[in-house]
């Protein structure tokens, strides 16, 4: 099975269910925070899968690279909301500890896709 849309690729997907996930939980923060902490991990959150679908929807793989790093950077952006939320008691770190652990896994899969594409740049160089 190939890679015919953004929606096949893994990264993606679950990407959609980290920010799916922060959606649940900042809807239990309080409604003070609406246009502050739940705006903020909700669109870094959501950052995440609308840079991979964008990146891979340029037919480039250097702007495919570029916008997977941007997804990156969202990644830890939505880490340390996630961090703050806990530290100034809007979240339980029971409710944090697995949407970081999701972010980590994410961030090791946006790399691993980066090498792999780097890899076959460098292999149709050749």
């Amino acid at each position: 099975m190939g890679i015919s849309s953004y929606r096949d690729l893994k990264v993606w997907q679950e990407a959609m269910t980290l920010a799916e996930q922060t959606y649940r939980l900042t809807s239990r923060f309080s409604k003070d925070e609406v246009y502050g902490m739940t705006s903020q991990i909700r669109r870094s959150a959501v950052s995440i899968a609308a840079n991979i679908a964008e990146g891979h929807g340029r037919e480039n793989s250097g702007s495919f690279i570029q916008f997977l790093r941007m997804a990156q950077g969202s990644v830890k952006e939505v880490e340390t909301h996630l961090l703050l939320s806990e530290r100034v008691g809007l979240a339980k770190s029971d409710d944090v500890a697995p949407l970081l652990q999701r972010c980590d896994e994410l961030g090791r899969m946006m790399r691993s896709l980066i090498r792999s594409i780097q890899r076959r740049q460098s292999n149709d160089k050749d």
